[in-house]
């Protein structure tokens, strides 16, 4: 069961699982790319392949999603205008909101990798990065009945911009099938820099073509939105194209995203159910044990208060030692030959003044009262009669007691020196009337 729920449990963690935020590369430190190779690149071949948009053709691209709240208004952007865009998915936020994607695809947009956890491969084991792609294609697959053969790596930008270890990572993608995916412009959405400047960061110079970077997930993506419709109209009164990365790339649709088999659709159907009852299982455990916690805490602090309150009183009551009035001391018995003698010489061994000792033999078969009646103790007192049960030799006890104040105990059970003067003592106390003590099991190596 353990083992279940911690399975579950790490399911749920994937899913939600975010190695770093939206952002772009943004050092110089990068390795040029060589001269004429375009966003969209095969590494697997050297020198590296590469292709693009032609002049006045763009391709907008998204990463980071689908996210519930930005990826569907960017998509009512688009439906607007009659434009076809890319969008990079990290797959955790495919298997959380997998009907986002199947909306896009069945709207006619194209669908890229980028990575399952958002994490940069170049500073992942090589194990890793393969689970990141492997993961993300099933969690596509089993949302939109394809797969994709465009990746964009976390982190990256243009292609020049490019890490040497990034075109490593590049160049092992493309031998596994992949065409890397980089942009000629950023708009550095990410920052939030405001929509003026995202708009004039999506503006190509000149009528070159165009990939265009976006964001609609990891943030706030208020002013990406803004920007959009704005940077829409522009490139279509300048008279640019719109087309996906693939289509505007030569590259073919069923290349891009290509439809699967029913047996990798049904994989990845099943690992997106598993997903799903992983964060149903998160949820209702959040939803039992937060109030359970709750409870708990609460207990917690009405004990200690009660403990506080307790422990007041008790030292109150405690330290009046001058209130030790005469005490009588009754111990129904019936059947108890083997621990009656130790329970009445440890009531008359008591360390206190006038005390008295009554034991009502309630028709015991055993060797009780001839035990009781074989010990030489001037404060014991032994009353027979037939079996009636407890209760009533309780009363037969009251009833022949000669002292005001009772204490009454089971035949089983044997007292401390100090006790009867501690059960005592908070009888001093006119506002109290009864006293209760608190009895400990004196064998613990046995199932009784």
């Amino acid at each position: 069961m353990l083992a279940v729920l911690a399975l579950t449990l790490g399911a749920h963690g994937l899913t939600y699982e975010t190695v770093g935020p939206s952002r772009t590369a943004t050092g110089a430190a990068g390795v040029p790319a060589p001269d004429g190779v375009g966003p969209v690149i095969d590494a697997s071949t050297f020198p590296v392949r590469g292709a693009g948009p032609g002049r006045r053709e763009v391709a907008l691209t998204f990463d980071d999603g689908p996210d519930p709240r930005w990826t569907p208004e960017v998509l009512d952007v688009l439906d607007r205008h009659g434009v076809k865009a890319t969008f990079f998915v990290t797959g955790s936020r495919v298997a959380a909101h997998s009907g986002i994607v199947r909306r896009a695809v069945s709207e006619g947009h194209e669908i890229g990798s980028h990575t399952f956890t958002h994490a940069d491969l170049a500073g992942v084991s090589s194990l890793r990065a393969d689970l990141e792609l492997s993961l993300t294609q099933t969690v596509i697959a089993g949302a939109t009945g394809v797969t994709t053969s465009l990746l964009r790596l976390p982190y990256s930008s243009t292609i020049a911009q490019f890490r040497q270890e990034d075109l490593a990572v590049a160049r092992d993608a493309s031998a596994g099938g992949y065409l890397v995916v980089g942009s000629t412009l950023d708009s550095e959405d990410w920052r939030t820099p405001g929509v003026d400047a995202i708009v004039a960061r999506a503006a190509p110079p000149g009528g070159a073509g165009a990939v265009v970077l976006f964001h609609d997930g990891g943030g706030d993506r208020r002013q990406t939105i803004a920007a959009l419709e704005r940077v829409i109209a522009s490139f279509q009164q300048e008279g640019y194209r719109f087309g996906t990365v693939s289509g505007l790339s030569g590259i073919g649709p069923d290349e891009a995203n290509p439809p699967v088999a029913a047996t990798v659709r049904v994989q990845g159907l099943a690992f997106l159910a598993a997903m799903r009852l992983a964060s149903g299982v998160t949820w209702a455990l959040n939803v039992v044990l937060v109030p359970v916690g709750v409870l708990v805490l609460l207990r917690g602090l009405v004990l200690l208060g009660f403990a506080r309150r307790h422990a007041g009183r008790s030292r109150r009551n405690v330290a009046d030692q001058t209130f030790r009035p005469p005490v009588s001391v009754i111990v129904p018995a019936y059947n108890e030959e083997a621990g009656i003698e130790a329970v009445v010489r440890s009531l008359v061994a008591s360390r206190y003044p006038e005390l008295e000792v009554i034991v009502v033999d309630d028709g015991s078969t055993d060797r009780t009262a001839e035990i009781l009646a074989g010990l030489d103790e001037p404060r014991l007192r032994l009353l027979r009669q037939a079996n009636a049960g407890k209760p009533a030799a309780l009363n037969a006890g009251l009833a022949a007691a000669r002292h005001e104040i009772v204490v009454m105990v089971d035949g089983d059970t044997v007292f401390e020196p100090d006790t009867v003067l501690h059960m005592v003592a908070p009888l001093a106390d006119p506002e109290v009337g009864a006293v209760s003590g608190n009895t400990k099991v004196g064998n613990r190596s046995g199932l009784i």
